[in-house]
């Protein structure tokens, strides 16, 4: 255990947080001060498991010896040369994650939500430049209930009304339709026609509770786009690099977008890497000076990121999300109806748990598993989101299963 470098109790750190950041975030009451594999202890010695992982940041774990080593050496060499250099990393991350997602050419930046700003920026580019739609027509199709961030453009298409009221005035450009309603988008294609330039989609919708769409319902965005010149743009930033059991969510139905958006687990808990992934025909209409990003595709973020894929390649990360995600699912559904379980939605290691709101709040639950040593987090007031960091083990799963059956499921009521 690293001892509690700040010398303040749990209490005093959270009170001055409260009294000097703004409030745009609701933590649990915890203070985490270290952290390896699956496990975080707080300033006060406890040890917690994780069961969120940064929302998919840390698919790899806390601390994993591989990214670390990486973080080093390139620490102690270059941090920064900002794109008016090259550096001798960049060539190499761009060639291996546009291989690993079967693509052509990599665009990177920072954060998901920059990643997000610059697939709509190529998207529009596209449009006026290669499908020949008017200026200043182009549309952007979007799903409800979507996450991509909270940038004011993003928010602008967003209908949770917490992430978007008094924010406006709002980006134009975008339509949106049910989520996994391939009728309604078929709709608003035709009636759009020739201005709609993208369909941009999360494969498993995250934030919105860990939805996934109706069997084929990605294959049939991809048919619909395909057949009206229409780009496929996935956001892959949570469901991605092998949070499902595969490495891209799109894989489940063999589905390939026109570009992936990819973000949090690629900078493999280390720091902030993301990045657009596409052919050439897409991210080549692009030019010097119409989009950049200082840190981005920096060197320290691009050796920790090649380390990803090289993790990535070998597969055991997507191996471990569908055998442990087997065991998970299993577990869950026999929880439905049973306790305080209305439903439980997910795939992989991922799953989105609705709480009945007699028996108490997403938020409630939480802290009483906070209590128990398992560290989880609510959505949108009902929900519980459960997705532990890839390396956890079987044995530390199990014991997860038996805290949040203690808390959601009477005894003898599961299986029900």
């Amino acid at each position: 255990m690293i001892a509690n470098v700040s010398g303040k109790s749990s209490a005093e750190l959270i009170g001055a947080a409260e009294e000097h950041s703004a409030h745009n975030y609701a933590p649990l009451p915890v203070v985490i001060a270290s952290a390896r594999g699956a496990w975080m202890t707080d300033v006060e010695g406890r040890r917690y498991l994780d069961l969120l992982a940064g929302y998919s940041a840390l698919n790899f774990g806390h601390g994993h010896p591989r990214l670390i080593a990486e973080a080093r050496a390139q620490l102690s060499r270059l941090t920064l040369t900002s794109r008016a250099f090259h550096h001798e990393h960049f060539a190499d991350f761009c060639a291996g994650l546009a291989e690993l997602c079967g693509m052509e050419m990599v665009l990177p930046m920072n954060t998901g939500a920059e990643a997000v700003e610059t697939a709509v920026k190529t998207a529009r580019a596209w449009g006026y430049r290669v499908k020949g739609v008017r200026p200043g027509r182009a549309k952007i199709v979007v799903a409800d209930q979507n996450f991509h961030g909270r940038t004011t453009t993003i928010v602008s298409f967003s209908t949770d009304e917490e992430a978007r009221a008094d924010f406006g005035p709002y980006t134009p450009g975008f339509e949106i339709v049910p989520y996994g309603d391939l009728a309604a988008l078929e709709a608003v294609l035709d009636e759009h026609a020739g201005d709609v330039v993208a369909v941009l989609l999360e494969p498993i919708q995250g934030e919105a509770g860990v939805r996934v769409p109706p069997p084929g319902y990605l294959a049939g965005v991809r048919e619909l786009t395909r057949a009206r010149d229409v780009l496929f743009l996935a956001d892959e930033i949570q469901s991605g690099l092998g949070r499902t059991g595969a490495t891209f969510a799109c894989e489940h139905e063999h589905v390939v977008p026109d570009m992936y958006i990819l973000g949090k687990a690629l900078g493999g808990g280390v720091l902030p890497v993301s990045a657009v992934v596409s052919s050439a025909a897409v991210l080549g209409v692009l030019r010097p000076g119409e989009h950049g990003s200082t840190f981005g595709g920096n060197p320290l973020a691009c050796a920790v990121a090649l380390e990803v894929i090289a993790m990535l390649r070998e597969g055991e990360p997507q191996r471990r999300a569908r055998d442990l995600g087997e065991r998970l699912h299993q577990e869950l559904a026999g929880w439905v109806g049973a306790g305080a379980v209305t439903e439980v939605r997910g795939r992989g290691l991922w799953a989105g748990v609705d709480i009945d709101p007699a028996l108490g709040t997403g938020r409630e639950i939480s802290e009483r598993l906070l209590r128990r040593g398992v560290l989880v987090k609510d959505t949108h007031g009902s929900t519980i989101r459960i997705a532990p960091p890839l390396v956890i083990s079987p044995q530390d799963l199990e014991w997860a299963l038996e805290q949040l059956r203690a808390e959601l499921v009477p005894r003898g009521a599961a299986g029900r």
